[in-house]
């Protein structure tokens, strides 16, 4: 037995926070956050307690299994507890993850069938999930419910899922929604009697369909499964009414059945908002024989890139393609990003391209349309082409979908990538669900209304309300920084901040690498990284209108502030900084013009007060450097 299933073996045996057999408790380890389990009306239920207060239920935990109800007349039976405290490296808002909560496996019976409800408690939210044996090899359907009852005076931030997960969220007061609303997880909430923050989503999604969320009209939402769900618009226009028909079908799941983790995160403030690694946290850990060091396997590469679509940049030509490439190095980047038109190219076009880049450090990306794939055959053969071509990443588009099949193609695109050290980047896609530790090869997907959405007009409001929506759940590709008319009510200071907040482990920028370099911000935006070792929400944020980020990367600082779309002043204290004096090189709106910046080298130390008047859409950056 090796030393971590020796370590892991303890901690199964360790006894978690859990009281009373009737009502199980499980406690976080800092006994703030309490999960109950218990029998209400003669239906399964849960409630989630924080410092004592309500923050969810009391909540039905709903289930069907081939259309027979599993959660009434509930007999609750053996508790198994464990816990576990692990620390491991990530790409993300910060470096190092820990992993720490308490557990408890918990039998349950109902009627004649026999199944587990999985609850883990973490200093910062509860996940639990259901896990119904079953024959290998048999099938069966699936339903689901769960109910998560919000406290009265809950404000949520949420989209529908008519454009699958590129909508514009809206603040919604959950006393007086209306019934039947849809929400696309993740959803943030803040209550008002303690202004604590929630999220709610889902984790560790596979073998199984994505959960919407719908309203009733009594700050309950209700846990939705695809075949019960509209179907989005982008699904509709791409594909076939057959094709639409099959999806709409419930799954059926063979052996047994585990859904996906059910997640409430739980933060004081935004700061420990945006910090929180419940998602990743409830999912594998990546498999050593495919990823010897884990997310730091050598052909694993964040970093910024290229990509000509939005932005102009002459014809679709392998010298065009070289240039690309040669610009990308200019700017320090990793990446460039082909769309489809390398369809028309050779084999010996693409080869040069390959080996012209990687003389200039730069990685090769190929797009792909899902349809594609769905043939496992021709899937394979077209991955071990790219292998052999030298590309190191394929952006695979328009899934639009969360049936379990959709999820399925997900997983065997991953992988079968996975196997032939090719990247991975999802577009029109679903939202994260942590899949990227297990799979480490996945450094980002879209499931954001980014920047291609020409026709968003409070582009300012939408970029202040994601970090603390979207990005809950992992990492987005925005495609962030335009200086031309996409960027619509936000200035040239406010885009280059958007590269520093609306980050990812592939940093795809919207602007033609020559905008790029003529741009006077230019030596900011070269050292922007695309993953950070902290983060630190400071005050001044509010969702929907401002963002102010410190983010730390070795030993730099740097301080990122989007303004949303009313003017606004704002102090800002550097205490996030060390001792002594820092080399600052800061970029600001220019008075009275939004498409252009000041620049400027200064020195500051921890003591020092930034006063900025932000115009609406405004923005700044600098960067901290000893």
């Amino acid at each position: 037995m090796t030393r971590i299933k020796i370590i892991l073996s303890l901690l199964l045996l360790a006894t978690a926070k859990v009281c009373s057999a009737d009502q199980p408790t499980v406690q976080s380890p800092d006994q703030l956050i309490r999960f109950k389990l218990f029998v209400q009306n003669k239906q399964l239920s849960y409630s989630v307690r924080y410092k004592g207060q309500l923050v969810v239920g009391p909540s039905p935990i709903r289930m069907s299994v081939n259309q027979t109800p599993v959660n009434r007349e509930v007999q609750i039976g053996k508790i198994q507890a464990y816990q576990l405290n692990e620390n491991y490296s990530w790409y993300g808002v910060h470096s190092t993850v820990q992993n720490h909560f308490n557990a408890a496996k918990i039998a349950l019976s109902a009627g004649r069938v026999k199944y587990t409800v999985d609850i883990r408690v973490f200093n910062d939210g509860v996940a639990f999930r259901l896990i119904v044996p079953g024959k290998t090899g048999v099938e069966r359907i699936v339903g689901e419910s769960t109910v998560f009852t919000l406290p009265e005076g809950t404000t949520a931030w949420y989209h529908n899922i008519n454009a699958h997960y590129e909508g514009v969220y809206e603040k919604r007061n959950m006393d007086i929604v209306r019934r039947g609303d849809w929400a696309a997880p993740p959803v943030t909430f803040q209550l008002q009697k303690n202004s604590f923050y929630l999220s709610i989503t889902e984790a560790d999604l596979k073998n199984y369909g994505g959960m919407a969320l719908q309203t009733d009209g009594k700050r309950d939402l209700v846990l939705r499964l695809p075949s019960e769900q509209p179907v989005s618009y982008p699904y509709k226009l791409r594909y076939s009414a057959a094709d639409t028909l099959r999806l709409s079908k419930p799954a059926r799941i063979k052996g047994t059945i585990t859904t996906p983790w059910r997640v409430v995160m739980i933060a004081e403030n935004l700061n420990n908002l945006v910090n929180n690694d419940m998602v990743h946290n409830l999912c594998p850990p990546p498999d050593p024989k495919i990823f010897p060091q884990g997310i730091k396997t050598s052909w694993i590469k964040p970093g910024p890139a290229v990509w000509k679509y939005l932005d102009g940049g002459g014809q679709s030509t392998l010298e065009e393609m070289k240039e690309y490439s040669r610009l990308a190095a200019d700017l320090g980047f990793k990446h460039n990003i082909l769309e489809g038109f390398w369809h028309k190219w050779t084999d010996a076009e693409l080869r040069e391209l390959v080996q012209y880049s990687a003389v200039k450090g730069i990685d090769i990306w190929l797009w792909e349309h899902s349809k594609n794939l769905w043939d496992g055959g021709k899937r394979h053969a077209l991955f071990q082409h790219c292998h052999d071509l030298g590309i190191r990443g394929l952006k695979i588009d328009f899934f639009d979908h969360e049936a379990k099949d959709v999820i399925d193609l997900y997983q065997a695109i991953l992988r079968e990538t996975a196997g032939l050290q090719i990247m991975v980047d999802f577009h029109g896609a679903n939202k994260p669900t942590g899949q990227e530790r297990t799979w480490p090869n996945e450094l980002t997907r879209e499931a954001v209304k980014g920047m291609e959405a020409s026709k968003l007009a409070d582009r300012a409001t939408h970029e202040v309300t994601l970090p603390f929506t979207r990005f809950i759940a992992g990492p987005a590709e925005y495609t962030p920084v335009n200086f031309g008319e996409r960027r619509k009510n936000t200035s040239w200071a406010h885009q280059v901040a958007s590269a520093a907040i609306l980050s990812a482990p592939l940093l795809t920028y919207a602007a033609s690498p020559e905008h790029l370099l003529q741009n006077p911000a230019v030596e900011m935006i070269k050292s922007i990284p695309s993953v950070w070792d902290q983060t630190v929400v400071l005050p001044g944020s509010a969702i929907g209108e401002m963002a102010v980020f410190a983010r730390r990367k070795g030993n730099t600082w740097f301080l990122a502030v989007m303004n949303g779309a009313r003017p606004k002043n704002i102090d800002i204290q550097l205490d996030f900084l060390g001792n002594g004096s820092y080399k600052v090189l800061e970029i600001k709106d220019k008075t009275g013009q939004s498409d252009a910046v000041e620049v400027s080298n200064t020195s500051y130390t921890m003591h020092k007060i930034i006063h900025l008047e932000l115009r609406e859409g405004g923005g700044y950056i600098a960067k901290f450097e000893r």
